[in-house]
């Protein structure tokens, strides 16, 4: 790791406090114009995810029926019940996004398979940067807001399902999430431009409770319209 990437774990709660926690939970309210766009409006309104801290796995609720759940892992995806019911399952879920453009509809599971891996990503950062085979390297800043924020560019290897291979991370002087870069592979490499804010402390880590993200232009600045996603966190635990 680079000193940036280990000032940033740092100023997140440090990875010994990081690595005595197993599990975090937040009841999210999503909204943006890409549910619409994907034919999946509604159905990750107000929902509760739970995402593992050691393995990536995530699973959303209530997911279309009130007893269902999502079971998202690199390698297969599913809707279960309750009672543990597999309702649908896909393994090597990537594989079905072939071709996919921004506009292209989803699936169940290809729902499924974008919010897990996207909120495992989110809620793991900036510890992924530990991970076994994730590569960080400082590039230069950049000014925004009259601010000057140091960035982190993050490689990440095949074993990790995220948006992209290479994604930059945008910290403050503290250390302190702003901004996170990515092309979306899954929707034909769609650039986006992802915005934190309303870091709170809990359970020693800071967790960026506010997420908007839109497109990005070619110069890196980010398009003011539409808002493409906004996820809003609340009741978060980390068990």
């Amino acid at each position: 790791m680079d000193d940036l990437a280990k000032l940033a774990i740092e100023a997140h709660g440090g990875l010994d406090r990081w690595r005595q926690l197993k599990s975090v939970s937040a009841r999210l309210l999503v909204g943006g114009a890409l549910w619409g766009l994907k034919g999946k409006d509604v159905i990750l309104n107000d929902v509760h995810v739970t995402v593992d801290l050691h393995k990536e796995w995530t699973s959303h609720w209530p997911f279309i029926k009130p007893d269902q759940h999502t079971s998202f892992q690199p390698d297969r995806v599913a809707i279960e019940t309750s009672d543990g019911e597999v309702v649908e399952e896909r393994f090597n879920p990537r594989e079905s996004f072939k071709g996919h453009a921004l506009e292209t509809p989803w699936d169940d599971l290809q729902l499924a398979y974008f919010a897990g891996y996207a909120m495992w990503t989110y809620l793991n950062t900036p510890f992924l940067f530990a991970l076994p085979g994730v590569k960080t390297e400082e590039i230069r800043p950049w000014q925004e807001k009259g601010e000057v924020w140091r960035r982190v560019k993050a490689t990440f290897p095949p074993s990790i399902a995220t948006h992209s291979t290479v994604q930059i991370f945008y910290f403050d002087q503290t250390g302190l999430l702003k901004r996170h870069d990515y092309e979306v592979d899954i929707m034909g490499g769609t650039p986006g431009a992802h915005y934190v804010s309303e870091l709170k402390e809990i359970s020693g880590i800071m967790v960026p409770t506010k997420r908007r993200v839109f497109g990005r232009q070619p110069d890196g600045k980010a398009v003011s319209t539409p808002l493409v996603v906004s996820i809003d966190l609340s009741e978060v635990e980390f068990s």
